[in-house]
């Protein structure tokens, strides 16, 4: 592989680097070879894993920690990588494990086989600009069969979209859950479907996947709702409460501190009590207020049946 060091040189003759020191260069064909043969040789490692027949891979890290896996996106984000394509690669591969939620492993091995074959075509002479061209009307003919391919599928036939579901996470280590992970991904996806015009769309942002250590994966829950991971601010507070009104706020509930810079000197402890008291009455006040203009929203609507509970930390 040719490498020269990135520099110039001044009319005496005495070299000037640009760069770092240890900064070398490639170019042409010799360039072309060397990214051919990285993303190549990634292929070939993710190769193995694929189908049916495809085998785990124990990845061991620099601290012993060890990684048993067939997933492309588990392999390839283990995977210690220095080559600038390499990188590129494998942020190709997350991109489309964050897009898709699958396909990293096949994405990988046709990127492989495509620069294998242009590998071959580079050897007699054609330009990478045509190559690249000619991939690029292969993909949008694909692309165009795969259409005329594809089924329309009912978004209330849920049988249909367990088993697509199901499919998705069978290179994932989830065994005996599946199905049961399978028809909550399909609860959780259709409760945020939006309809616009004739299609649907989905914003994945939507959804949040909390984890809790502890369990089993049976133990996963859908919650149409909002999870507030926080403790209880007063021991005192109940652990549970339902059919509660919640409310909402864009502030804290504190006292505010002064703008400018102020010092209090107490000289008297009974002073000290006094200071406390007050803090926690403007924090009771505002509590009150709050009571005051919810009770004033459950009567105007007509909704004192039903149960109201405000919690006041003494």
């Amino acid at each position: 592989m040719a490498a020269r060091p990135i520099g110039t040189a001044e009319p005496t003759g005495v070299p000037v680097l640009i760069l770092k020191e240890g900064t070398q260069r490639t170019y042409g064909k010799e360039a072309l070879r060397a990214n051919i043969m990285v993303v190549r040789a990634i292929a070939e490692t993710l190769r193995t894993t694929y189908g049916p027949r495809g085998m785990d891979k124990m990845l061991v890290d620099s601290l012993g920690d060890i990684t048993i896996t067939n997933d492309g996106a588990t392999i390839l984000d283990k995977m210690d990588v220095q080559h600038p394509t390499a990188k590129l690669v494998v942020q190709i591969a997350k991109g489309q494990d964050e897009e898709v939620g699958d396909g990293t492993k096949t994405a990988v091995i046709i990127a492989g086989e495509l620069l294998k074959q242009a590998e071959e075509l580079l050897e007699k002479d054609i330009h990478p600009t045509i190559i690249v061209s000619g991939y690029k009307k292969a993909a949008e003919m694909a692309i165009k069969k795969l259409y005329e391919l594809a089924e329309p599928i009912d978004i209330n036939d849920e049988e249909v979209l367990k088993k697509i579901a199901a499919t998705s996470l069978t290179s994932k280590a989830v065994h005996g859950a599946r199905e049961y992970l399978a028809e909550l991904a399909v609860k959780a996806v259709k409760q945020i479907a939006e309809k616009r015009g004739d299609k649907w769309y989905i914003d994945l942002d939507n959804i949040q996947i909390v984890k809790k250590h502890g369990g089993s994966l049976q133990d996963t829950k859908l919650i149409y709702g909002i999870v507030l991971d926080k403790e209880v601010v007063h021991p005192g507070m109940p652990k549970r409460v339902e059919n509660a009104y919640i409310v909402l706020l864009d502030t804290p509930l504190e006292v505010e501190k002064p703008e400018i810079d102020a010092e209090i000197r107490i000289t008297d402890p009974t002073y000290l009590r006094k200071f406390l008291e007050e803090e926690e009455n403007i924090l009771r006040n505002m509590v009150e207020r709050i009571y005051k203009v919810a009770m004033e929203r459950i009567r105007r609507d007509g909704m004192e049946g039903k149960a109201g509970i405000v919690v006041i930390c003494q």
